[in-house]
């Protein structure tokens, strides 16, 4: 598909996405998503044929008046929405396919200085709510949705809807998942681990405490 088309076809998403665009010049003049995504098209156009430097400018430059910074590396696939769009963050190996929706927020990074592979792969029609991270080379799967204010740490199966810090899903298939079921995507959870510790320390305490007051 030649660039431009895919020019329109970005515009033409944002009409199917948003019930706030109302003219092709509106869209065109004012949405910040559109016109990082934009930029990114040429800038990793530029990063394909190794012209870095020209590349990263290009990213720069859009980041400074869109607030959303995009890597020329990233891998970006047809009808990409940005929702609003500011302080979103597409890491260099991110690889993100067709009818993808994110919103403002957003982090598709990495979690370390490892080489190769180091940020997400979301796949067709997926979509990533706002605030949510999703960190490391991991896959989030086709009609899968991360909900707002979400740390994803590891995979996310086809049809599944991922929420919580860390993310654990709670939808797959159209059906709700209970927590023992989550067992098998090994998906630690400290925070929910610590408030069972100190239960069970307040429930010790409270027996020590009725003990003491019974000798006395």
């Amino acid at each position: 598909m030649g660039l431009f088309k895919m020019f329109k076809e970005d515009v033409d998403v944002v009409f199917d996405q948003d019930p706030a665009a109302r003219s092709y010049l509106e869209v065109i003049l004012t949405y910040s998503g559109l016109h990082a995504i934009w930029a990114h098209r040429v800038a990793h156009a530029c990063f394909r044929r190794k012209f870095f430097f020209l590349a990263r400018v290009i990213s720069q430059i859009s980041r400074f008046f869109t607030g959303i910074e995009i890597h020329p590396g990233a891998k970006i696939g047809r009808r990409f929405f940005i929702d609003h769009g500011m302080g979103v963050v597409i890491g260099e190996t991110c690889e993100i396919g067709n009818n993808v929706t994110i919103f403002q927020g957003v982090t598709l990074g990495g979690t370390g200085k490892e080489k190769g592979k180091r940020h997400p792969t979301l796949l067709d029609n997926s979509l990533v709510a706002t605030g949510a991270k999703v960190l490391g080379s991991i896959t989030i799967g086709e009609n899968s949705k991360v909900g707002a204010g979400s740390v994803v740490l590891n995979d996310v199966p086809d049809n599944s809807t991922v929420v919580g810090i860390p993310g654990h899903v709670v939808v797959q298939n159209g059906k709700k998942v209970r927590k023992k079921d989550l067992d098998h995507h090994k998906l630690p959870d400290p925070v929910y681990d610590r408030l069972n510790h100190l239960e069970t320390e307040l429930e010790k305490m409270k027996e020590e405490l009725k003990e003491a007051k019974g000798v006395k």
